[in-house]
């Protein structure tokens, strides 16, 4: 049988969601948990790959495993062992053609900003020392939705057997939003690249600040190399905040 598990977390601690050898990330520490709780090796697949210190508020993974779950109690379970900063919200069965990553149809991801330094706050928001226009900001936001290749904001632009890789994104919505003292960015896509959201976020600081004009970013988005881009925003400030999948995944 296959499972979704429904989880959310402070990526402060981790190297990312994905597994790598000799560093703490949130696949590893979930998949040790759910393996000793089901007396079973767990391989568990995530809806994606969050960066080092990138924070979720909604992420999905999948595993499979032959016997029934008692839901609440592998919960609990698991919310007791794991920790303090990954907390599983829900896990329930699928079908078994469903897969975590390539059946999600839409990702959300939020950027957050304050101008005012707290102490309390410094793990979640990137403390901006400039003064922003946000109309503009807003201007080169819907610029993105005209565009599908965003090679210029992929960290890893590389080619696989002479073919290159695909960088093509289908953005629903961008748009940036002022509330009392902070502001945040929200973006929208069927995909997103390897540091896309942070790239975007950085260069549109820069057409924010005044360091480049809006011309400059359709231009960036145009050269379709990375090398154009302007500087990559902080990962403290990103979060994962919704992943959307059809309704007929559901056993």
């Amino acid at each position: 049988m296959r499972f979704f598990i429904e989880l959310s977390y402070n990526g402060k601690d981790f190297f990312g969601w994905q597994i790598q050898k000799g560093l703490k990330t949130i696949e590893e520490s979930i998949e040790y948990c759910l393996s000793k709780i089901l007396h079973n090796p767990i391989n568990l697949i995530g809806a994606g790959r969050t960066d080092k210190g990138v924070h979720a508020k909604q992420m999905f993974a999948h595993f499979d495993y032959s016997y029934n779950i008692e839901y609440n109690l592998i919960i609990k379970r698991l919310n007791i062992f794991l920790p303090n900063s990954i907390k599983v919200i829900n896990i329930f069965p699928v079908k078994n053609n469903i897969h975590a990553r390539f059946n999600a149809i839409k990702r959300t991801y939020k950027y957050y900003i304050t101008y005012d330094k707290n102490p309390f706050k410094e793990n979640f928001y990137w403390h901006c020392f400039y003064l922003l226009d946000i109309e503009k900001m807003n201007i080169v936001s819907k610029k993105l939705l005209l565009y599908k290749d965003f090679s210029s904001f992929c960290k890893k632009n590389v080619k696989n057997n002479n073919h290159k890789i695909n960088n093509n994104c289908h953005i629903y919505r961008a748009f940036w939003k002022k509330e009392k003292n902070y502001f945040y960015f929200t973006i929208e896509s069927n995909r997103f690249l390897r540091s896309m959201v942070r790239s975007i976020v950085g260069t549109m600081i820069d057409v924010g600040r005044g360091k480049i004009t809006i011309n400059n970013f359709i231009k960036i988005i145009k050269s379709k190399n990375f090398n154009h881009h302007s500087q990559i925003a902080p990962s403290y400030g990103l979060f994962l905040t919704n992943i959307t999948y059809p309704e007929d995944i559901f056993l």
